[in-house]
């Protein structure tokens, strides 16, 4: 009887001290996990659904192992209401790019409860911006965790831990790897199936993620969406003897000149026009390229005029620039004429610079004069209001703060995370990937996209477990309504096995 009693009080020390805060072992202090806030909620999906979900809002405190604090991650978790059997309950990790993004794009553009209301092609409304209920939100098919690694959103180094620990790519995979690591423990979700989503840099983290994540912690995913992807940094480098930018970005240039009338009548549609640049870019004007300053005056000449009907741009400019288009030249360039500029995220919108001579514009259009302020407004707004969470930091929505980043494991090369995406789905035949791209997207252009996935060289056993999707919109397409609407299809119809 003595026995049982020790060996009960024994395990009872064991269980209970389990759940204790953990002790920094170097200055003897414990130190408590910060609350988190609960809140409990409902949205009407577009089918006329009734959704009811809970809402987890605050910090996980990362630690060393032997107690000491790191960083305190900040997170908002959606869980649906009614879930019998969590095994079958899928579950996403949410993030967004930069480096040095919050996860706000993402979580109040498309796959969150909310959204911020917007017109059909995506402009605001007149300040202070409104925040509605999001039919499409992707929480009819998974629970959803939106991170912000750290020194966005609210996220930052635990006390006296430098910042330069996480600011880089290597670092920010480790952090982020762990708090998905930490989290699908605490939560019991490791019997979920399990998904990343990152949008921008973010699909970068998440190729790199979906590594890491089955080499550190044997944690297999099911699947991974990237939202205007770049994985491979040579295909956006514009850098004198690089010229694979050049050809790669020469389609969305193309769509943009003819979404903004610069093509005269010579393409009746975007598709037909795009399939006759790609043929164009991917053989005449790569051979033209390679071909250096070995090109004659008539080549020149010739390829100049060719180039001039896919872009809008004259034939003058285009001889100047050596056959080669810059994206900020072009932003300013095209429509100069009409003394404006065209945006970077997305090119459908213009702005308006101090003046019409510069080679680049002062600011990108589809981003300050189009999301920064409503989505700034809605995440502020929504924390206090809505999720009862207080925190008086600045919520960090795009910050410079992690610059500079560090690409300590490419040193002299490009980054190129395809590579780590392949030998994940090699490992893992299972894991699927779904991408998303923008036509009017010069961030991560599409092609760039395409020409990326094509090299990875997968066994082709695999190549049908990678689908791609288009939008006539930009790097945000869920700003334009009908792209939300068509994303949000292509999304259920991933998570659902389709």
């Amino acid at each position: 009887m003595k026995y049982n009693l020790l060996t009960t009080g024994i395990l009872f020390l064991l269980i209970n001290c389990a759940k204790l805060p953990a002790q920094d072992k170097s200055s003897g202090v414990t130190i408590a996990d910060p609350p988190l806030v609960t809140t409990q909620h409902q949205v009407t999906l577009a089918s006329g659904q009734l959704l009811r979900y809970r809402a987890t809002t605050g910090y996980l405190l990362l630690r060393e192992e032997d107690g000491k604090p790191r960083a305190n991650i900040f997170f908002i978790a959606y869980t649906k209401e009614g879930v019998a059997d969590m095994r079958a309950r899928p579950v996403t990790f949410t993030f967004n790019g930069g480096p040095g993004s919050s996860s706000v794009w993402l979580h109040l553009g498309t796959a969150g409860p909310k959204r911020v209301l917007m017109n059909e092609k995506g402009e605001p409304p007149m300040p202070p911006y409104q925040l509605v209920d999001n039919p499409y939100t992707w929480l009819d098919d998974t629970d959803l965790v939106f991170i912000d690694p750290v020194m966005t959103g609210y996220s930052r180094p635990a006390e006296g831990v430098d910042k330069k620990e996480f600011l880089g790519y290597t670092e920010d995979i480790t952090t982020v790897g762990d708090f998905i690591r930490l989290w699908t423990t605490r939560f019991q979700r490791w019997q979920s199936p399990k998904y990343l989503a990152g949008e921008s840099y973010g699909t970068t983290r998440a190729a790199g993620l979906s590594g890491y994540l089955q080499d550190r912690h044997g944690l297999y995913l099911n699947g991974i969406i990237l939202i205007s992807a770049i994985m491979n940094f040579q295909t956006a480098r514009f850098e004198k003897g690089n010229d694979l930018p050049y050809i790669l970005f020469l389609p969305t240039y193309a769509a943009i000149a003819w979404y903004h009338k610069q093509l005269g009548d010579r393409f009746a549609d975007l598709k037909t026009l795009l399939s006759q640049v790609e043929h164009f870019a991917l053989n005449e004007y790569t051979l033209a390229l390679m071909k250096g300053d070995r090109l004659t005056a008539s080549e020149e000449k010739l390829m100049a005029e060719k180039l001039s009907q896919f872009t809008g741009l004259s034939i003058e400019y285009l001889l100047r620039t050596h056959l080669r288009i810059n994206i900020q030249r072009f932003c300013k360039e095209l429509l100069r004429h009409e003394r404006k500029t065209v945006g970077r995220l997305d090119g459908r919108f213009t702005g308006f610079d101090y003046d019409y001579v510069g080679e680049t514009y002062e600011f990108d259009p589809s981003y300050n004069a189009t999301i920064y302020g409503p989505y700034t407004m809605a995440i502020n707004y929504y924390l206090r209001s809505q999720l009862k969470y207080e925190n008086d930091l600045p919520y960090e929505i795009l910050t410079n703060r992690v610059q500079p980043w560090n690409y300590s494991n490419v040193q002299n090369q490009y980054l190129n995370v395809a590579e780590t995406l392949r030998q994940a789905m090699s490992k893992n035949p299972h894991l699927r990937v779904l991408i998303a791209s923008g036509y009017y997207d010069l961030a991560t252009p599409y092609f760039a996209t395409d020409y990326t996935i094509n090299h990875m060289f997968l066994d082709p056993s695999l190549r049908k477990n990678i689908r791609t999707t288009y939008y006539e919109a930009g790097h945000m397409m869920y700003i334009h309504l009908p792209s939300l609407i068509q994303l949000d299809k292509e999304i259920s119809a991933f998570l659902n096995g389709n």
